[in-house]
């Protein structure tokens, strides 16, 4: 997005808990709401007034709401389940009203947060909200984040992870020069750390640099497995099995 998103922390922020789901800052993820707390809730951060939204999908005075982890811990049976701390601050980019009332939208996320006041669903309001705290300036320029940039490019460069159509669809966004280095390592992170916890751990770690460090890690182990799979069943998989 061009436009600067400015967030107001010292008011209550809309949470979205999502099971197995973890978005960082600089992604974007398509969610099709359809429980009636959540649909409130998106009515609600774009202003719909009698049924009809007052702001454009792109404008910047729709509400930040939340994307939370929900804690491993929590039973399925929970309605209101016991959320991670950290969140992802995110902004909705695109919205559909469906005709039932569901909507289809996009949220990008824009920071990290932690939570540090819960609040359950009261009166009218049917979804939880929570005053945040950021754990990161995401604008501030890290020193060394360039170099790690550089590497990881290099590294999903390679034939191994050249056969992984994720892979190939992340390297061609992280080449593009207006992207930040923190947006193309977040990138890196949504498209191929796969692991939830992994995935948390990264939402959750403030120092840019340890974030990367992590990633890169993670990466590695991946080129490890593809080299080794490589040896079992030589360069090419066999027919219906692919690298993705």
């Amino acid at each position: 997005m061009s436009e600067m998103i400015s967030i107001n922390f010292s008011e209550p922020v809309a949470l979205f808990p999502l099971p197995g789901v973890v978005l960082l800052p600089h992604t974007a993820l398509p969610l099709h709401v359809f429980e009636p707390r959540y649909r409130q809730m998106i009515r609600h951060a774009l202003g719909y007034t009698n049924g009809h939204s007052q702001e454009d999908s792109t404008s910047s005075g729709i509400r930040p709401i939340a994307i939370a982890s929900i804690s491993p811990s929590a039973k399925m049976s929970q309605r209101n389940p016991p959320l991670r701390s950290v969140v992802c601050v995110a902004h909705i980019v695109e919205h559909r009203a469906l005709p039932d009332g569901r909507f289809d939208v996009v949220v990008q996320g824009l920071c990290r947060a932690s939570i540090d006041r819960l609040d359950e669903p009261e009166g009218n309001r049917l979804y939880r909200e929570a005053i945040l705290r950021p754990i990161e300036d995401p604008t501030v320029a890290v020193p060394g984040l360039r170099k790690m940039r550089k590497e990881m490019r290099t590294l999903l460069s390679g034939s191994r992870f050249q056969r992984m159509q994720s892979a190939r669809a992340v390297l061609s966004w992280i080449k593009r020069k207006e992207l930040s280095h923190q947006g193309a390592i977040e990138l890196v992170a949504f498209a191929l750390v796969k692991d939830e916890e992994l995935r948390y751990q990264i939402l959750s770690q403030s120092d840019a640099i340890e974030r990367a460090k992590i990633i890169w890690a993670d990466l590695h182990k991946t080129d490890r497995f593809i080299a080794r799979a490589e040896l079992q069943l030589g360069k090419e998989a066999p027919r219906g099995v692919t690298w993705n």
